[in-house]
Formats: structure tokens, C-alpha cells, sequence
């Protein structure tokens, strides 16, 4: 696992480079989460809420709503698809995003309208390695968990 800064970068997942990050499952679906440096810019999340299971999202469209202390804000779709599966025990212990978010703590199941182009606009391996790490230094994070 890539680590820069204190954060983890996990080399085998994809990246929108700026929230989230995406693991393509067995099934044909997608695990969406948010990336060790965005859990870190938050702050420690109080409150989240996610959209329904089965509503389609396009891609920038809003999956999930994160309220923490000093931040709220939206988590974008990645790439055109629809909801399959959402993380209950995120939505009763928010703070779980700041502990685990590459474990525990994934937001959404999804599937995508188009899987041959899914993960055509992120990135993963050295480039995602490469371009994380100048986010940290852009935005000077040093990561930090929270603990239960």
C-alpha cells in the first residue's frame, strides 16, 4: 500500500483525484469511498445520509452528504450508474469514515451504465500514486485518524 504524508493510498483502487475512491467487485459492481486525504480534510464526520438504493446517479451527481464539524459537502459519482447497495453502518456511526475509509467504512455499492468506460476517467497504479500525493502537498494534509 502507497503511504504518503500519513495518508494511505491503497495502489490497487482507482481515483477521481480529488473524493473518492472505487473498487471494481466480481459482480460487475463498484465499491465507492471516500480516499484517506478527503476523510482527513473533513474532519470528523457527524453526519451522513446517501441516496436509495436503485436511484441512478449521473456522473458529478451527488451519492452521498457529508456534515462534519468545519465541512459539508457532497460526494460525486464517478462515472454514470445506479445504487445497488449503501453502507448502513455508516449511516449510524458516521465517524466510522475517519477510522476505517478504505475497510468499514465504503459508501455505496453501484453499477455502472457503461462498464467498458467506468473507470476511463480515474486513475490507479504510479499515476494515481504520483498525483495523490501532489493533492496532499497542494492542500498540505497530513493524515490523521480518528479512533473509536
Amino acid at each position: 500500500m502507497g503511504e504518503y504524508r500519513g495518508c494511505e493510498m491503497p495502489e490497487d483502487l482507482y481515483y477521481d483525484l480529488d473524493y473518492v475512491w472505487v473498487r471494481p467487485e466480481g459482480d460487475g459492481t463498484y465499491t465507492i469511498g471516500l480516499t484517506d486525504p478527503s476523510q482527513t480534510m473533513s474532519g470528523k464526520v457527524q453526519y451522513v445520509t446517501m441516496k436509495e438504493v436503485g436511484t441512478h446517479r449521473a456522473q458529478k451527481k451527488t451519492l452521498a452528504r457529508l456534515e462534519s464539524g468545519k465541512w459539508a459537502g457532497g460526494i460525486p459519482a464517478p462515472f454514470d450508474c445506479t445504487i445497488v447497495d449503501r453502507n448502513e453502518n455508516v449511516l449510524k456511526s458516521p465517524n466510522l469514515i475517519n477510522i476505517d475509509p478504505y475497510g468499514d467504512a465504503w459508501l455505496v455499492r453501484v453499477k455502472p451504465d457503461d462498464p467498458a468506460t467506468a473507470l476511463s476517467q480515474l486513475y490507479t497504479g504510479p499515476a494515481a500514486q504520483e498525483a495523490l500525493a501532489a493533492w496532499i502537498d497542494k492542500y498540505d494534509v497530513q493524515c490523521m485518524r480518528c479512533q473509536d
